[in-house]
Order: structure tokens, then C-alpha cells, then sequence
């Protein structure tokens, strides 16, 4: 101050930046969930867990063994290939089986290097014959009516397919209030927890 300056007084200077603190990385969007039902307050209110589908069907030891006995015997059976399969695209590989029928077919004859044929020693137990994985019989619907017909502890609803969407939507909703388990539902339920 010799000069006649007058000496501002020091302003803090930032941090360096080793010091400073990491930015956070911007939050995620959280997905919107649904808000709750309300508590039951009368005996005809049902809560969302009560009208849940069971995810297996109720089965008897019997038939709980021979579901596990298919799903072996599916690991080792052959796929069934038509006789020229490889030939002809229209023919088709595994969406349909004809019995080969020439005079003159190896397949038929059971040569070892053509596809093996369809025989009754790949079947499924007679117990396990026409249940779904889950072990649920499956039962074509098309009506209101019909699903009131339905065991929900042994039969799932499968929703014919020439059943309208708006129908469909409908009939979704009332098995979902049965407790029924669906099999080809279009609509996913709003919350699941």
C-alpha cells in the first residue's frame, strides 16, 4: 500500500478438484406402480392374493411321477421327420407326421440311416396323457358360463381362439376373479406382487 491501492480483501478460492465431491449420476426413472386395493372391509371384498391362480395343479403322488417320467422320456424321444421332409419345403419338417407307405421305403422298412418312425414304445404315461407341464387339464372356453364349470385346483381355461378381444378381455378378467389359471392370456395383470 505504498502505491495508494487498496489491497481487496481475499476471496476463497474453489477446492482444488481432487477434493471436491464425486457428481451423482442423474436417477433413474422408477416405473410407476399401481397404487393398492383397499383393505377389505366387508366378507365380499376379496384380496388380490385370494383371487391369485394357482401356478401348479393340486395332483396325486401318481400322477406328480408320471409328469416327471414324461419330461424325461421328451429329453430322449427322436424327433419324427416325414418320409422326403428334406426334399420338399411344403412337406415340412415337424409340424405334421404321415405313416411312410411305399412298397419300396426305407423308412418304412426301418433302415438305420433314414428318420425313425412313430411308434407306441414313445409314448407318454397314460397319467400324463393330455395335461400341460404345469399338470392343469386344459379346458376350451368360449363363455362365462363355462368357466363356472371349472375345477380351478385341476383345470386351467384356455380361451378359444375364435373368441373376439373384447370377449376375450372379459373372459380374462372373470377367470382372474375365479382364481382360475389361464393359459393364452392376452392382458397381463396390473400388479403383481
Amino acid at each position: 500500500m505504498a502505491d495508494g491501492t487498496a489491497k481487496e480483501p481475499a476471496t476463497e478460492s474453489p477446492p482444488p478438484a481432487a477434493e471436491t465431491a464425486p457428481v451423482p449420476a442423474p436417477k433413474r426413472r422408477r416405473s410407476v406402480k399401481a397404487a393398492k386395493p383397499p383393505e377389505p372391509t366387508s366378507p365380499e371384498v376379496v384380496t388380490a392374493k385370494e383371487l391369485r391362480a394357482p401356478k401348479r395343479a393340486a395332483l396325486d403322488p401318481a400322477t406328480a411321477r408320471a409328469l416327471l417320467l414324461r419330461r424325461e422320456a421328451d429329453r430322449h424321444r427322436p424327433l419324427f421327420v416325414r418320409q422326403a421332409a428334406h426334399r420338399y419345403a411344403r412337406i415340412g419338417r415337424e409340424e405334421s407326421w404321415r405313416r411312410p407307405r411305399g412298397l419300396q421305403s426305407k423308412q418304412r422298412r426301418h433302415y438305420g440311416y433314414r428318420s425313425v418312425v412313430v411308434r407306441i414304445g414313445y409314448r407318454s404315461p397314460a397319467r400324463a396323457r393330455g395335461l400341460v407341464p404345469s399338470g392343469f387339464r386344459p379346458v376350451i372356453v368360449r363363455t362365462s358360463q363355462e368357466l363356472a364349470r371349472i375345477d380351478a385346483q385341476k383345470e386351467a381355461v384356455i380361451i378359444a381362439r375364435t373368441v373376439g378381444t373384447r370377449r376375450r378381455l372379459a373372459l380374462e378378467e372373470a377367470a382372474r376373479r375365479l382364481g382360475l389359471h389361464l393359459l393364452n392370456p392376452i392382458a397381463t395383470p396390473e400388479s403383481e406382487e
